[in-house]
């Protein structure tokens, strides 16, 4: 079994970061037995399908590798990297622009919500990039990729593509890709803001109370979760109660997931209290869950040296594994390499 993830590299990490792709990840490795592989990439040659600024993707690229590895990520059971230093992503999904046809990328839905009214203005990069998404986990014979409800058609996509290639160029008996299967990882907990529960926790959003970071110090912590948005009834004791306050749903949601408990369950032990005793409990708690986090995360930041070892290191292992597939793929479309 080898599982192949990625993640695109943002600044200003925060719970939301945590608590949906990172810890996965984490469990993801801790469950692989000695005959399975987990690969994880930073997707930076995803990020610049969209307008960036190229000192923010260096740091934040630097900033999420600390952050995975800070969270759990054990680069000597995981091979973690950054796809910019295996140059067969790159290549391999060239290869695969011819196979990819026009109508498969036309019904992509996320490059209609991320072009929105100005798709004549979009960058080809973006249109193309469910191909460099089926790259990223061909290139490896990946057997399992994980994927949210967001990311289906682009592994069906993958599939097809794959598919599609081992009929046109291989032998019924030699195929060149693997046909990878998916993983639905459970049920990510959706954290919202601490200033607006209808709101998804954002660093974009301009207040910086809205948000705990993972740089954030356990005082920091305490006080944005004591000055977090609430109401003023206390909680109830089963889910129906929460309905229509979103602030409370929040809250209890952070708690949930943090305790790998359900919201249910959350209610059944804390229904009844106020937030004058419930945030102060919350608070306590992620302090305990994120503080050594925090500690390894701002120290791997002030160690650039061994942060780009981790990252070299784990690109020397992916390209060992890319290259006798992306051999394949060349001599398999005729291509003359020398």
């Amino acid at each position: 079994m080898r599982v192949v993830s990625g993640i695109q590299p943002t600044g200003s990490l925060h719970l939301g970061n945590y608590l949906g792709a990172i810890r996965n990840w984490v469990r993801m490795q801790d469950a692989m037995d000695a005959d399975s592989e987990c690969l994880f990439f930073l997707a930076d040659l995803h990020a610049i399908s969209m307008p960036h600024s190229p000192a923010e993707l260096k740091a934040a690229t630097l900033e999420m590798a600390a952050a995975v590895v800070a969270c759990g990520i054990d680069p000597t059971r995981s091979i973690l990297f950054n796809q910019a230093q295996v140059p067969a992503h790159a290549e391999l999904q060239w290869l695969l622009n011819g196979t990819a046809r026009m109508g498969w990328l036309s019904r992509m839905t996320q490059f209609k919500d991320k072009s929105g009214k100005n798709r004549e203005g979009a960058s080809v990069a973006l249109f193309t990039y469910p191909v460099l998404q089926a790259a990223d986990v061909l290139l490896y014979q990946a057997t399992h990729v994980p994927v949210g409800d967001d990311q289906k058609q682009h592994l069906e996509l993958a599939r097809d593509i794959a598919q599609k290639f081992n009929n046109d160029f291989c032998t019924e008996d030699a195929p060149v890709f693997t046909l990878p299967d998916p993983i639905i990882p459970p049920g990510a907990a959706r954290i919202m803001s601490l200033r607006d529960g209808t709101a998804k926790m954002s660093k974009s959003d301009p207040s910086d109370m809205s948000r705990i970071n993972l740089a954030d110090d356990s005082d920091e912590v305490m006080k944005k979760v004591k000055k977090a948005k609430t109401d003023p009834e206390p909680l109830p004791s089963e889910e129906a109660g929460l309905e229509g306050r979103p602030e409370a749903l929040n809250l209890v949601t952070i708690y949930a997931a943090l305790t790998d408990k359900s919201v249910a369950d959350v209610l059944a032990e804390h229904g009844g209290q106020g937030f004058g005793s419930f945030k102060p409990a919350l608070g306590e708690l992620l302090v305990e869950t994120l503080s050594p986090i925090t500690a390894r995360f701002t120290g791997l930041l002030e160690d650039r040296e061994s942060l780009d070892a981790i990252l070299a290191r784990g690109a020397a292992k992916a390209r060992q594994i890319a290259g006798p597939t992306l051999d394949q793929a060349y001599r398999a479309l005729g291509l003359v390499r020398g």
